[in-house]
């Protein structure tokens, strides 16, 4: 997730216009939610605002960080990685 992360704050404009950044944002929404549900089941979860292209990056890892927070076994943590490792091979970054 921190090389994704610095991937797409290195990354020029011209390809987080073409949709790095909006991949980067549904991973962040992705991963926000997992964790939200994981801890508070029973309550609606909250969607991760749109804050612009330039603040993907910093979304992507407070997201990562907060699900990792609340992982409580290896498999969870092995589809998360696989969620970043995808999202960043189709952000192109």
């Amino acid at each position: 997730m921190d090389h994704f992360a610095d991937r797409l704050r290195a990354a020029p404009q011209s390809r987080l216009q073409r949709g790095a950044a909006a991949e980067a944002l549904w991973l962040a929404r992705e991963l926000a939610h997992r964790a939200q549900v994981i801890e508070a089941p029973e309550a609606r979860p909250r969607v991760m605002p749109d804050a612009g292209m330039f603040a993907a990056a910093d979304q992507i890892t407070v997201a990562a960080h907060d699900l990792a927070l609340v992982l409580s076994d290896e498999g969870q943590v092995s589809e998360a990685v696989l969620l970043v490792e995808e999202a960043q091979k189709r952000a192109g970054v």
